[in-house]
């Protein structure tokens, strides 16, 4: 399906209101897993053309992602990954490790952006940054979709590297991620240390509900975890 190539439209913008000289694009994946880390990557491009076929990595297929992927770390005039363990998930919820993983990324930077470019419609990083949400940036922006594929390609090799001493969970292709594979192994075995114990999944599953971790507000209250998937799929 044709789709319209990425700009700097945004970045431009943002240089030229801002007075920004170096913007970061930040994209991240995983957060609708049920296993897994959330992974966010930052990436600077500067204003040269990008590689041929750039746009958001969930409209690649696998094997075009793994070569643009390839091309862009060395295309890219840096770029940095930052995660969020399951247990820091579990612990703080999940817009709060997104900010966690995105700040890991934009701090390994080599040079400290004056910008981002946030993918979304949500502000999840917050001061002392300055931010400019995008919603499907990932697709209209050169840096996000930099950012995008690059983080897709690395969570995706970590998944199944995860997943080679627990293969029943099919981690190589589902990338922690609800599928029929993972829901019956699931139920049958129980979550792997590499899940999020917080998740809704595990009230369909009666046998493994005692696992499952519960955040609460000092109040009491139990807040609501943006973004969970349930075992109905």
């Amino acid at each position: 399906m044709p789709y319209e190539p990425p700009t700097h439209t945004v970045e431009r913008s943002l240089r030229a209101t801002t007075g920004a000289k170096i913007v970061a694009g930040v994209d991240e994946v995983g957060r609708g897993a049920w296993a897994g880390p959330v992974t966010v990557c930052a990436a600077i491009t500067g204003l040269r053309r990008p590689p041929e076929g750039l746009t958001d990595s969930k409209l690649l297929t696998i094997k075009r992602r793994t070569v643009l992927a390839e091309e862009l770390r060395t295309w890219v005039s840096s770029y940095a990954l930052g995660h969020a363990s399951p247990e820091e998930i579990d612990t703080l919820g999940m817009t709060a490790a997104l900010r966690l993983a995105a700040g890991r990324a934009l701090d390994a930077l080599p040079v400290r952006p004056d910008a981002v470019i946030l993918d979304g419609k949500h502000d999840y990083l917050g001061a002392p940054w300055r931010v400019r949400t995008v919603i499907k940036g990932d697709q209209s922006c050169v840096a996000v979709a930099a950012a995008s594929v690059i983080a897709k390609v690395q969570r995706d090799k970590m998944m199944a590297e995860l997943g080679i001493d627990h293969a029943d969970f099919g981690f190589a292709d589902n990338a922690g991620y609800p599928s029929p594979v993972h829901k019956a192994a699931l139920a049958e075995r129980g979550p792997t240390p590499y899940h999020r114990l917080s998740w809704a999944y595990l009230d369909a599953l009666p046998q493994w509900r005692h696992l499952k971790k519960v955040r609460s507000w000092a109040d009491g209250s139990v807040p609501e975890i943006e973004g969970q998937l349930g075992f109905d799929f």
